[in-house]
């Protein structure tokens, strides 16, 4: 069978199976639609978690971009997995055990300010929305490619699949369809990495395949990576070419912006105990591992086969997968030289010829079984793996979003007397509305997918992260010193971000970064800034109220934390 006949059978099978966990699990509650009733088993959570957060960055972006960066591109795997153990330490049993919905309510209730919450509304839905960006471009990819439909069109029928199960299922819809969903995407991930790293190193195991030498060759895989870049202009693949103080600052950035995702946070509300949010990290750090230990040999694999399939062969004998990629330009091929030789080269390439080829890093691990030349339902599958990854980390943010409006601002700022009743409808058309606007950002994406989240990480660790350690292990600091490090932090860094990618593009290179911190690591700055404002006006403001100091204790208190 075709390629696009098996992505549509398997790609209908899973979005069945997502609908009917969807139906079965639908919320009748507002604990069931924000919470899941707090009653999800920690494995389960954790795979729900994993799959909530492996999001089509990680999935479809983080090993294109370790294809085309090398070694800088192990700032997103430090950054990414090392932000769980912040989460699992420093956050999840502490938030768990002060019990509240979302992370709003969180601010809202220690800094026992209205103002403070509102402010917490913004940062998590201005955060979502620049995440989820991320998430629609990888369905519009997808779809362009696998199902054949323009990129608007893909766009507009996962937005219609996400709409679906988040509106009706809420928190509890989410968590059993996200458990599906992260199957489905590690088995997707999994299966062509083994079978290329049996043909390429005859190691059936992607990790220490990486490290191998080449079955045709005997050279190792990384050393003929490295000749192949030094000989066509690029930097060796192995060699850093980002400044330390630039590394060190997006891993950071990346750390506390994990551990102050939103998305992510609300993940341990929904479990019965205090410990079992504990369990729920260590479970999600597991399954996350899988896939983020196989993404380095991914990218080699990648980056190995499309080197040697394209570079200096004519155009007229190219591969079927470059002219099934090419119609969805997003990789393309100019001739400057009229040779009809399709060149791939650095800037610094010895024999002097211009770079030809354009692709998008997006595509690499989607193009990867077909360069391969794998079957046909190896291709579809990844796929659905691909879908998988962006629509579960989409339904999560856009249940941030929802719970922020219904539950945030709605009932506890503007109508304090709205029943359950009128708050789930008011969930629901929220969800409805973030959605749309959802597949807006998926058509008009500000950038390339794991670029755009690292943006989003940077902004959750300049705004929440400083918030939320101190409110948990700080009795002193107020109102007033969280509203002022919350506005700060994420003013500078979105200002910061904006200008560089949008307003003056053209000056977005090291020597006109501040201290040399590339826009993707200034969350760390704007993190320090939230700090540093958020201590200074708490010494010169009133201290917080007596029973606002006795509910930070007892957060804390060991000897309660397997009492709720």
């Amino acid at each position: 069978m075709s390629i696009l006949m098996w992505t549509w059978i398997i790609v209908g099978l899973t979005f069945a199976l997502y609908i009917g966990i969807a139906i079965w699990s639908r919320a009748s509650s507002t604990g069931e639609f924000y919470v899941a009733s707090k009653q999800v088993h920690p494995i389960a959570n954790g795979m729900a978690t994993g799959a909530d957060w492996m999001s089509a960055a990680s999935f479809i972006s983080m090993a294109g971009l370790i294809s085309f960066i090398g070694r800088d591109g192990a700032v997103y795997l430090m950054g990414w997995t090392g932000g769980y153990v912040l989460l699992a330490l420093l956050l999840a049993p502490y938030l768990r055990k002060f019990g509240k919905y979302t992370v709003p309510e969180f601010v809202g209730e220690r800094y026992y300010s209205d103002v403070a919450r509102i402010v917490a509304v913004i940062c998590a839905i201005f955060v979502s929305f620049t995440y989820v960006a991320g998430q629609m471009r990888g369905v519009g990819i997808v779809f362009s490619r696998f199902l054949e439909v323009d990129i608007t069109s893909g766009v507009i029928i996962g937005v219609g699949i996400v709409f679906f199960y988040a509106v009706l299922g809420g928190m509890k819809g989410i968590t059993y369809t996200q458990v599906a969903q992260y199957c489905v995407l590690i088995v997707a991930y999994l299966i062509p990495a083994i079978f290329i790293s049996i043909l390429v190193t005859g190691n059936p195991i992607p990790q220490l395949g990486f490290g191998s030498t080449e079955s045709a060759t005997g050279t190792y895989l990384l050393d003929k990576l490295d000749n192949l870049h030094e000989a066509l202009g690029f930097a060796a693949y192995t060699a850093g070419t980002k400044s330390t103080i630039d590394v060190f600052f997006i891993t950071a950035a990346l750390m506390v912006g994990t551990a102050g995702l939103p998305h992510v946070i609300i993940r341990f509300f929904t479990v019965p105990k205090v410990a079992d949010a504990r369990k729920s990290a260590g479970w999600a750090l597991f399954f996350i591992a899988i896939l983020y230990t196989t993404a380095p040999a991914v990218a080699a694999f990648a980056r190995t086969n499309m080197i040697t399939t394209l570079n200096d062969k004519p155009y007229a004998s190219a591969p079927s997968w470059f002219k099934n990629w090419e119609e969805t330009k997003l990789i393309a091929w100019t001739d400057k030289n009229d040779d009809g030789i399709m060149q791939l080269r650095g800037k610094n390439a010895p024999d002097g010829l211009e770079n030809e080829l354009k692709v998008d890093r997006d595509i690499m691990v989607l193009a990867n079984p077909e360069i391969a030349q794998l079957p046909n339902w190896v291709v579809a599958l990844v796929a659905a793996g691909g879908l998988a990854a962006a629509l579960s980390t989409a339904a999560g943010l856009l249940l941030v979003i929802s719970t922020s409006v219904s539950h945030d601002l709605l009932k506890s700022v503007m109508m304090r007397d709205m029943d359950e009743k009128k708050e789930l409808v008011a969930a629901r058309i929220a969800a409805g509305f973030a959605v749309a606007i959802a597949g807006y950002f998926g058509i008009n994406p500000p950038g390339f997918v794991a670029q755009v989240v690292a943006f989003a990480f940077g902004l959750a660790a300049s705004s929440f992260f400083p918030i939320i350690i101190l409110g948990i292990f700080s009795k002193k600091v107020n109102k007033e010193g969280a509203i002022a490090g919350m506005l700060s932090g994420i003013i500078f860094t979105a200002a910061y971000i904006i200008y560089f990618k949008f307003v003056n593009p053209g000056a977005n290179n090291p020597s006109n970064w501040w201290f040399g911190i590339s826009p993707e690591g200034i969350g760390t700055l704007g993190m320090l800034l939230n700090f540093i404002v958020t201590l200074v006006v708490t010494k010169f403001t009133p201290a917080p109220p007596e029973h606002i100091q006795h509910l930070v204790e007892n957060v804390r208190v060991p000897k309660e934390l397997e009492a709720s």
